[in-house]
């Protein structure tokens, strides 16, 4: 048996009705959607993340291949043994939670921090066996359940517009931000508005046509857009390119950055270990940080298995996805091994629905997501050449599909338009999956009750409704001084 018959037997291609090149193409897809954390996450990290002796270039460097690692350990997981089509890797959000609000608001040091992150993988790994995370989930009401999709995909529009400058900050003459708070962006001042534009309409225009690879032909044609008007003097370097690492697009520029990376992460792991040290320090600062890590990352990373995996029509007839241990241990695997190596939390990334639209439905996309991320350890510069407009031209495609979701809900029964209804838009409103599951599990129960429905609410329900809230007010307190963490 040769090595292609090895790959679709132990994936399983022919039940899930797919090939080894739609499982690639998919893969690809999904890789090129993410790509941007490589460059994305050491950005954010770096701000709060010092080491002496080291620039803030090197210390990004060492952040990019710490992100690269934790994706390929966690997609590894994912792909071997939970064979699902899910790409994971240090979360957007999470990491600015670590960098913004955990190290720079609350004074954590950086090193407690990732301490506080690997005791929260730990904890999920053991959660996970045991079942604990499964029966959580399970818990969701069926409203939250068949509502997180269309959730996530008008928060992947209003992120992707924003990126692309579609829609823009609204502020007035004076440049003082005012009334509405966003407007929509003017593509004849704005070239990225007006590349990503061209670029979102072919994406939209071969989609349409049921051209397999229309987004990575999107992601790509985009990138070589830019990168042709730049070179060709059309705009300034910075523009329509990744600005901070090219400024100089000349063949000499170029070469000199690309041979220019700090691969050594010794200095993040020393860090790591100095954190394990400082835990006996300030033990109730570092259970307060446990306890808002592990909530907001469980949330989320909930809300984005269930979102995606309704675009693939993995769930089942209640809304569930059958066997998620096995994804949810991947993600707690690449969050434990991630902080001793550097980074935050790690998660399934909502950009996995790039390549399940693509057609990926087993491991085996997975699996070249991670081959992807690897080889991208040689090419770390040429990664940060996808500008980031051009890759959330997939998050806006796939924001419109995953809208298809909302057929699903019943929206004559106010139970179901309350809480899809708030689940739904909190989301992209708050910029939080957490958040949106937050709204839809305590308005369930409190709904319920107003319609005489009490029996149908479970003591979980209750229980998860109440944790949220006190999660809440934890935060709130935190977060305005009233409880001191430094």
């Amino acid at each position: 048996m040769g090595l292609t018959d090895q790959l679709r037997t132990y994936f399983d291609l022919e039940s899930a009705e797919t090939t080894i090149r739609t499982e690639v193409l998919a893969g690809m897809t999904t890789f090129l959607a993410m790509a941007y954390i490589i460059v994305v996450n050491p950005a954010i990290l770096s701000e709060a993340i010092v080491i002496d002796g080291y620039s803030q270039t090197e210390v990004r460097d060492m952040l990019a291949v710490a992100t690269i690692l934790a994706s390929v350990v966690a997609i590894l997981v994912m792909a071997f043994w939970a064979n699902r089509p899910f790409g994971l890797a240090p979360g957007m959000g999470l990491n600015a939670f670590f960098a913004f609000t955990v190290v720079i608001v609350l004074g954590v040091p950086w090193q407690l921090a990732l301490a506080a992150v690997f005791v929260e993988g730990i904890i999920f790994i053991a959660l996970t066996a045991v079942g604990a995370r499964k029966y959580i989930i399970e818990l969701f009401p069926e409203p939250v359940k068949f509502s997180v999709g269309a959730g996530i995909g008008v928060f992947l529009l209003f992120l992707g517009f924003l990126e692309m400058e579609v829609v823009v900050p609204y502020v007035d003459a004076d440049g003082q931000p005012s009334g509405t708070l966003i407007q929509l962006g003017n593509a004849l001042e704005s070239p990225i508005a007006a590349l990503s534009l061209a670029g979102l309409a072919l994406t939209l225009f071969l989609y349409a046509r049921g051209v397999r690879g229309s987004i990575l032909i999107g992601i790509l044609s985009t990138a070589v857009s830019g990168w042709a008007l730049t070179i060709a003097g059309v705009v300034a370097p910075g523009t329509l390119t990744p600005g901070e690492t090219y400024q100089d697009v000349s063949s000499d520029g170029l070469v000199t950055t690309l041979a220019s990376v700090q691969y050594d992460i010794t200095p993040l792991i020393a860090g790591f270990v100095e954190g394990l040290g400082m835990i006996t320090d300030e033990p109730l600062v570092f259970a307060l940080v446990v306890f808002t890590f592990f909530f907001v990352d469980f949330f989320d990373t909930a809300g984005t298995l269930i979102g995606v995996s309704q675009i693939g029509g993995f769930l089942d007839d209640d809304g569930d996805l059958p066997e998620i241990e096995r994804p949810l241990m991947a993600d707690a695997v690449g969050t434990t091994f991630g902080s001793m190596i550097g980074t935050s939390t790690v998660t399934t990334y909502i950009e996995s629905s790039t390549g399940i639209e693509e057609g990926g439905r087993t491991g085996f996309t997975a699996l070249v997501v991670g081959g992807l991320f690897a080889l991208s350890l040689l090419t770390v510069p040429l990664i940060r050449m996808i500008p980031q407009y051009a890759t959330y031209i997939a998050l806006v495609v796939v924001g419109l599909i995953m809208l298809q979701g909302v057929t699903d809900i019943d929206w004559q029964d106010p139970v179901w338009t309350i809480a899809a209804g708030l689940t739904i838009t909190v989301m992209p409103l708050t910029a939080s999956i957490a958040n949106g599951l937050a709204a839809g599990i305590i308005s369930y129960p409190l709904v319920k009750v107003a319609t005489g429905e009490r029996e149908d609410v479970s003591l979980g329900q209750w229980t998860l409704a109440i944790a949220f809230v006190v999660y809440f007010i934890a935060y709130f307190a935190t977060t305005a001084g009233v409880i001191e963490v430094s």
